[in-house]
Order: C-alpha cells, then sequence, then structure tokens
C-alpha cells in the first residue's frame, strides 16, 4: 500500500473516437478513491466526441500531465493512433516511469506500438489476439485481468472495472478493494452468456468476426505497420 500522504497520479488516454466504456469504469473506481488525481489525457483541451458521439475532453494535456505516473491506462482508440507519432512517443515516455501501465481492449495494441508490452504476457479484444504477438508481448487468449509485473491488461468494457478493483487493492488493500467492489454492486450476470468466442461457439463467433471484419482489417494493417517500425527503431 501507498503512504497515506502521497498522492496516487492515475491519467487515461482519451481521444476523439475513443471508447468510453473501456475507460469510464476504471475511473468512477479510482476516482472514488482519496488522495488520486485522476488525468484524462490528450493533446489539448477542446472537445470532441467519443465512441457514438458520447461528448467529452480531456482535463490535462500530454505537455502538463505528471511525468512520474502511478498508473497509465489505455482503452480502445481509433485506428489512426496507431500511426500517430506524438501519442504513442507520450505513452511510451510515461510508460517507461509508471508504477502500473494498463491496456483495455485495442489500448493493449496502442501499449505494445509504444514499445511497452514486449516481454510481458497481455491479453486484448479477442478480435487482436493474434497481433499482440507482433509487438513482442506473450498473448493470454483471455477476457480476463492479466497481471505481468507492473503491466496489466483485460478485455473490453468490464475489464476497465476489474482492472481498477485490482489497483485500488494495491493501493489501498483488501478491505477497501472489498468495499469498492460492493458500494459499486459489481456482480456481473451476462443476460446470455456468449461473452467469448469459447462461450459462443464457433457460428456465432463466426458472424461476429465477420460482421466486424473493416474494423479489425483497419486496425490490423494499423498494428503492421506500428509493429514494423518498432523492429526497425529496435535495430536501428
Amino acid at each position: 500500500m501507498v503512504d497515506e500522504q502521497r498522492q496516487i497520479e492515475v491519467a487515461m488516454l482519451v481521444c476523439p473516437d475513443y471508447a468510453p466504456v473501456d475507460v469510464i469504469g476504471a475511473h468512477a473506481v479510482m476516482a472514488s478513491m482519496p488522495g488520486v488525481n485522476v488525468h484524462l489525457v490528450w493533446k489539448n483541451l477542446d472537445e470532441f466526441l467519443g465512441y457514438g458521439g458520447f461528448p467529452g475532453r480531456a482535463t490535462t494535456t500530454f505537455s502538463d500531465c505528471p511525468a512520474d505516473l502511478d498508473v497509465l491506462l489505455v482503452g480502445a482508440t481509433p485506428t489512426e493512433l496507431l500511426d500517430d507519432s506524438e501519442t504513442l512517443a507520450f505513452l511510451a515516455d510515461r510508460g517507461a516511469r509508471a508504477g502500473w501501465v494498463a491496456g483495455v481492449c485495442e489500448g493493449s495494441l496502442v501499449l505494445g506500438a509504444a514499445g511497452l508490452l514486449r516481454g510481458y504476457r497481455a491479453t486484448t479484444n479477442f478480435h487482436f489476439y493474434d497481433q499482440l504477438d507482433w509487438f513482442g508481448a506473450k498473448t493470454v487468449e483471455t477476457p480476463n485481468v492479466v497481471e505481468d509485473r507492473n503491466r496489466i491488461t483485460a478485455g473490453p468494457a468490464t475489464g476497465c472495472i476489474e482492472i481498477a478493483l485490482r489497483l485500488v487493492q494495491v493501493f489501498f488493500g483488501d478491505e477497501v478493494a472489498r468495499q469498492t467492489e460492493l458500494n459499486a454492486e459489481y456482480a456481473p450476470q451476462p443476460l446470455f452468456g456468449v461473452g467469448t468466442p469459447a462461450l459462443a461457439g464457433p457460428e456465432l463467433t463466426r458472424r461476429t468476426l465477420a460482421g466486424s471484419h473493416e474494423w479489425t482489417q483497419a486496425v490490423a494493417a494499423g498494428a503492421r505497420r506500428a509493429a514494423d517500425r518498432l523492429e526497425a527503431s529496435a535495430v536501428g
């Protein structure tokens, strides 16, 4: 646990067309803790629309974000961020010193593109399991939280809450984490019970992948470019 007198600095990446569902739960959990400063970070403080038209804005710019973070969290973002050198440089810089580096859903690929998952066990959205390896990660095919030293990743949506509860446990102890889970009444009971390919079965999984083919192909192309750049910089 941390010193009660010390402020805990948490940065969560937001941007136009990011997935709010991968950030909001973690924000709600972490911001409810005493002495935790949560920064929603982006290049500027302009208003933007997240995925589905969800309105928002950052609270802190890259340049004003604390240099030494306790937590750096990235959820799913638009494909363009895999080619965004300014964002990847920011993540690489802060992530290299952060106490914990967290990825939710496709955010794990963004962390990989920033060079932050090489040699770590990690997971992501099931659509992208094969792509984590491109960044030197050791893929774990699960929607659940995967923790390897100070890297912590999970699948989409509820993954951000589960990561945040684990971090509350780290910073504040078991009892506070248990109370936080109870206060949130976090006890998921999925309506259909088909939230993984194993549960859904091959036919539903095939149809789901076919319906998201255009998106996954665009992400794959961006991830391949990012992985090639990362490898080239390592060799150079």
